[in-house]
């Protein structure tokens, strides 16, 4: 081909254009986000978050505007809701959504924070902020009923760490841990360079246990070496959560080490919770909304019975429904407070009541789980440290009982489940023009008595033909032989 005939590339360049910000399309078919901010503005959402944040935000105008508070904690919503485990992601998808970016309050002209701004409001903002936003949505479910407080149900999971094992060093020496075996494997007579000779000696090698006391990792020493649910040894940190029975509604989540037994400050916990729904009961009894009861039970799996910490919460006038792991427990080798709580708790898990608060534990507390750390990006952990993470995790569950309050007031909890009723609604429409067109169908074909004039004389024809078919199929008509 002639060089001549040869077409060169150009590349487009689109002129400029100005369209009207009310022209532009509305990208949002459930409008599940506007229904999102006004719940939060029926709550003063905004209005309280900057009370509990003006006193860590300077008043004056040297340097540049700071990020607003709410867009921070609104952002973390939007993580949760569209399951997004990284800051990262969270950014990039709040940048990129028309939808999302109305939610913020971010004209189309303006950029969205970056993901950097994250870690720098983090680490301004203490814990008691995330624990004050998380009592702003608790208050928010008691003024609709949402809080009952009567029975309490507590249980752990685990979430993995941003850390691995490959990074662990001792304690003692420094080693990192291939090191230190590779040294026992030449103190062993083994050669050390050989990795496959390395790794049957690390297996077979007496003693070996990787213990936290040893063992640390250096890119995070709050992350401990523990068994996940499916057996297998990984860094972990164990987030509990302890949610009302009756609503499933969280009253208290945290992030825990994992080395950390369920029962080590079990009273604590339990009695600080029943403190809180105290607290709110008397600061409701005042107003017409409805007021949460004084709690009375306390409901947990196996892993949570411990005679001394049951003994505490009973005397804090808490009954305990907690299974003994033990069939043949002493009993008598016991004082007797000891007894009476181990006696109390056997009633109660016996009872009717104390069966149904068992089931309503897998129930709720397993459903908070799923929905926070599988459906709302929590499972893997991208920050470090049990401080961070605890303050991700509080807002996680926080956003997880705003989900119950609008499921509970608008019927749709999460943008997926918006999405899904827009096509609920759809096929049940399509479903009731089939109905409609069945019906024609079974006035004009199936009933050849009624005849209309506005019908060509062959349709009739037709209709008669079509039932003489049915008849002769059902043996109504004699065919003759």
């Amino acid at each position: 081909m002639p060089a001549s005939m040869i077409r060169p590339q150009r590349k487009v360049r689109q002129s400029e254009f100005w369209i009207a910000r009310n022209e532009l399309a509305q990208a949002q078919a459930s409008r599940f986000y506007d229904k999102l901010d006004e719940t939060l503005e029926e709550m003063e959402f905004g209005a309280k978050v900057h009370g509990v944040c003006a006193p860590l935000y300077s008043s004056g105008e040297k340097g540049r505007p700071p990020i607003d508070p709410v867009v921070y904690f609104k952002m973390l919503m939007v993580g949760f809701l569209e399951n997004l485990p990284s800051e990262r992601a969270i950014a990039a998808r709040c940048g990129d959504s028309l939808m999302i970016r109305r939610f913020l309050g971010y004209e189309l002209n303006e950029d969205t924070p970056h993901h950097s701004s994250f870690t720098v409001i983090r680490q301004r903002l203490s814990q008691d902020v995330y624990q004050s936003v998380f009592d702003i949505i608790l208050e928010g479910l008691r003024r609709h009923g949402l809080l009952r407080g009567r029975n309490l149900g507590i249980d752990s999971s685990v979430m993995e760490a941003n850390a691995s094992l490959r990074a662990l060093e001792n304690r003692n020496t420094g080693e990192a841990y291939w090191e230190y075996v590779r040294r026992l494997a030449a103190e062993a007579g083994v050669d050390a360079q050989d990795a496959a000779a390395v790794r049957r000696f690390d297996k077979q090698r007496p003693g070996r246990k990787t213990s936290n006391q040893e063992w640390v990792n250096p890119h995070d020493r709050d992350a401990k070496v523990s068994k996940a649910k499916d057996g297998a040894t990984d860094m972990l940190y164990k987030p509990e959560n302890i949610v009302d029975l009756d609503t499933g509604a969280i009253l208290n989540a945290e992030v825990r080490k994992a080395d950390e037994a369920d029962t080590q400050g079990l009273a604590e916990r339990a009695i600080g919770a029943a403190e809180l729904v105290e607290a709110i009961r008397e600061e409701s009894s005042v107003g017409p909304e409805p007021a949460p009861e004084a709690t009375e039970t306390l409901t947990g799996d196996k892993g949570y019975y411990c005679v001394e910490e049951l003994e505490a919460i009973q005397q804090g006038g808490v009954q305990t429904v907690i299974s003994d792991p033990l069939s043949h427990r002493r009993v008598d080798k016991l004082d007797e407070d000891g007894q009476a709580a181990v006696c109390n708790a056997r009633l109660s898990v016996k009872s009717v009541e104390g069966k149904e608060l068992l089931r309503r534990r897998g129930m709720h507390i397993e459903r908070s789980f799923a929905h926070i750390l599988d459906s709302g990006g929590m499972r893997r952990a991208t920050l470090r440290g049990q401080v961070n993470l605890d303050k991700r995790y509080k807002i996680a569950a926080a956003t997880y009982n705003l989900s119950q309050l609008m499921r509970h007031h608008l019927g749709i909890g999460t943008p997926k489940q918006a999405a899904a009723s827009v096509l609920t609604g759809l096929f049940e429409l399509l479903l009731a023009c089939l109905e409609e067109l069945s019906a024609v169908f079974a006035l004009f074909v199936l009933v050849p008595t009624i005849q209309s004039p506005f019908l060509h004389p062959s349709a009739h024809l037709f209709r008669s033909s079509a039932l003489n078919d049915r008849r002769l199929k059902s043996g109504v008509i004699s065919t003759g032989c």
